[in-house]
This record gives C-alpha cells, sequence and structure tokens, in this order.
C-alpha cells in the first residue's frame, strides 16, 4: 500500500498575518535540508515529490530534489487552506479563530478545499512525498482518524507525517515530530 510522506514546511520567513506567500528564513532552510536527509536515507530510489505551490512548501522539498535530481511536481490541492479574505489582519484573525473548532463549522468552499486534498492524498498510487502546511496535514491525519477537529496535532516544521492511501482511505502510519509551533 502506497505511503505518502506529508512534509511541512520549514520555518517561514514570515507568519500568515505577515506576508502571503513567504520563503524560508535561515531556520526553515535547515530545516529543509534536515528533511531532505532523512527521506533520502529512508527511500533506496527516488519516489515523486509533490508540492504546494508555495513558496515555503516549494523551498522546502528543494534539497530533496536537488539530491534525488528530479523536478517536484506542483500540486493545488496540498496548498494552504482557503482563507476568506487575503487581508493579511483579517486572515490571521480568522485562522485564529476557526483553529479551535471542527471542520463542519466553516463554509463550503472550505469544506470542498479540505474534500479536494484528501481525494488527492487517497489516490496517490506509489509511495511519494508532499511538501505542504500545517492545516494540510491535519486534514489528511484528521481523515486518517476520523477527527473531525481543525487541529489533531501539531506538526512542527519540517517534520515528515505518514499515511497510507488504502484503496482511497487514509490509514495514520505515523505522526510527525510535534512542537508548539506558530503556523506559518
Amino acid at each position: 500500500m502506497p505511503i505518502v510522506h506529508l512534509v511541512r514546511h520549514g520555518r517561514a520567513a514570515a507568519g500568515f498575518e505577515g506576508h502571503l506567500d513567504p520563503g524560508l528564513d535561515a531556520v526553515g532552510r535547515s530545516q529543509a535540508e534536515a528533511a531532505a536527509v532523512a527521506l533520502a536515507q529512508e527511500f533506496k530510489t527516488p519516489v515523486p515529490i509533490y508540492t504546494s505551490p508555495l513558496a515555503r512548501a516549494r523551498e522546502t522539498a528543494a534539497p530533496l530534489a536537488e539530491r534525488w535530481g528530479v523536478t517536484p511536481i506542483i500540486e493545488p490541492r496540498v496548498g494552504e487552506i482557503l482563507a476568506p479574505t487575503t487581508d493579511l489582519l483579517e486572515r490571521a484573525r480568522w485562522l485564529r479563530g476557526v483553529m479551535a473548532g471542527p471542520w463542519t463549522a466553516l463554509s463550503p468552499d472550505v469544506l470542498a478545499w479540505r474534500q479536494a486534498l484528501v481525494d488527492c492524498v487517497a489516490a496517490f498510487a506509489t509511495d511519494v512525498t508532499v511538501f505542504c502546511h500545517f492545516i494540510a496535514i491535519n486534514v489528511a491525519v484528521g481523515a486518517a482518524l476520523g477527527d473531525d477537529r481543525l487541529i489533531v496535532f501539531r506538526p512542527d516544521n519540517g517534520s515528515i507525517t505518514k499515511i497510507a492511501a488504502n484503496n482511497g482511505k487514509l490509514e495514520l502510519v505515523a505522526l510527525g515530530s510535534e512542537a508548539q509551533t506558530r503556523v506559518n
């Protein structure tokens, strides 16, 4: 059964309230390199690399892609949660407000984004690595556990969570390392 390695991006140069699409800071680049080393040790041959279209995820995927000599596939369905605004302060306020609640309390657009992400992860037919985001990883873990909370656990920057794609259903294999991090 295919294992989807969900890698949370390295620490971003700005938070959710500070920039719409920040790249990585120096710590984030080190986390990206550490994730690349861990994944390269786990896989004897390269597997497909998918990444969110956002800079912090693409930059986190870059060291592994370079090591393996492959080009990551941009997958919009594993991008950041759809906020109802691009105003940075309103967006951050909205996210803080919804993080404590269930998915069922959110708009149909956000629920459609969530379902598209679950469908994407469930459809992988081979082992893959997917560089994505805090909430996106929580979507997959929540779906695997049947948990309707937005936040099921707190994946650290650069952590690797493993989900099995089993005949269209998700099964948790292993949670990545956790930390009390800010969502960025």
